[in-house]
């Protein structure tokens, strides 16, 4: 006699409920069943009652969801949201030579040692060819975009509109991927190209207060961690 247990066994193999999933899309995302960069299928689904493997009776949808093309694990559709490793870098990359720009523009050029500063700083995110004359260039044309004509006015307010712009669109989508100490991270780099030539000035602290606000840090935070970075010896 077939214990209770294997008679529901082969109750199931005989009828159940079956997904029938069509692919809706396809890319490449992070995945975080493998931990790395891998393709994709985006995948609705649509629930039959089977019997003997057969499709019979609609019960309804699923999805959609991401399935990985290696680990083929099925992940919510959330999961896009994520960037991938190259992308990720990327963002990086750009948050930290945006920051180092909206500092200079603030600050000037004119000191050597903040340009020195600025260009490891960048340097250091990846942009191995980066040199004083490209930022200064790019700090130049910089200026005239947010009105302050060709000749920079360091006392002039610095975090126009449309720097401002500049910092939040590189750093807001990149601040919900990055620790806290990422974040602070970069923060604290652009403190320390504003401090290269001393003590920071009123649109340096302005710029760099947008940027802690654009990188999702407390106000309190932002202002602690400039203090800090004031009364570090260089």
């Amino acid at each position: 006699m077939r214990s209770a247990l294997g008679q529901r066994a082969i109750k199931l193999r005989i009828c159940g409920i079956r997904t029938m999933w069509d692919t809706v899309g396809d890319g490449e995302f992070f995945c975080t069943g493998c931990g790395g960069d891998r393709n994709y299928r985006r995948l609705t689904g649509r629930r039959r009652f089977a019997v003997l493997g057969v499709p019979l009776l609609r019960r309804g949808t699923v999805g959609p969801v991401v399935e990985c093309a290696a680990c083929h694990e099925h992940f919510g559709i959330d999961t896009l949201d994520h960037p991938t490793t190259t992308r990720f870098s990327a963002m990086l990359k750009d948050a930290v030579h945006t920051v180092a720009l909206g500092v200079l523009a603030a600050g000037g050029t004119a000191s050597r040692t903040v340009l020195e500063t600025a260009v490891a700083t960048v340097r250091g995110a990846g942009f191995d060819d980066c040199t004083q004359e490209q930022l200064a260039t790019v700090v130049e044309v910089l200026s005239v975009d947010i009105g302050h004509g060709s000749a920079f006015d360091p006392a002039a307010e610095a975090c126009g509109a449309a720097l401002a712009i500049e910092l939040h669109e590189a750093l807001e989508p990149l601040a919900p991927h990055l620790a806290p100490a990422g974040r602070e991270s970069i923060l604290l780099q652009g403190a320390r190209i504003a401090l290269a030539d001393g003590p920071y000035s009123q649109a340096e602290r302005e710029v760099l207060t947008t940027v802690g606000g654009a990188l999702q840090l407390r106000a309190e935070d932002t202002a602690r961690l400039l203090a800090e970075a004031a009364r570090t010896p260089s």
